[in-house]
């Protein structure tokens, strides 16, 4: 059976790592262990800054941070963009639609609006992470 291919968009993965009791932590776990991750240069750096900024320190350690760095790194598939997209209301958001768009995701996972009104966006279902969650395998 193959895995399917997901794009977790930085704030799920951000707010998972932050919360313990919404669906974002468990949206990621699944997505990590059932699932083949995706992302761009773009969208690794893009959460590299983000993760690493010094407002998360109060939250979450450094060291839990670089771990979790440590172990996505090795099962991120990055996908090269050839196909360019400019889908979303926020500009910054289509690098995710690039991401799902040229790695023929089935899924991305985001909790953010500009990118829920595009489901599905070519083939790909744009989902919140309960909803990734609650629905039939």
């Amino acid at each position: 059976m193959t895995r399917e291919r997901v794009v977790l968009d930085t704030n799920v993965f951000i707010s998972g790592m932050l919360s313990t009791t919404s669906a974002r932590p468990r949206a990621v776990e699944h997505a990590i262990e059932h699932g083949q991750l995706l992302a761009s240069t773009d969208t690794l750096r893009e959460l590299m800054t983000k993760l690493m900024a010094p407002k998360f320190d109060r939250y979450v350690s450094r060291e839990r941070r670089d771990a979790v760095l440590v172990r996505l790194a090795p099962i991120i598939e990055v996908v090269e963009v050839v196909q360019r997209v400019q889908a979303s209301r926020d500009a910054k958001d289509n690098q995710f639609l690039e991401v799902s768009l040229n790695g023929r995701a089935d899924v991305l996972v985001s909790g953010d609006r500009d990118l829920l009104t595009l489901n599905p966006f070519r083939g790909t279902a744009i989902l919140t992470p309960a909803a990734y969650l609650s629905r039939e395998r």
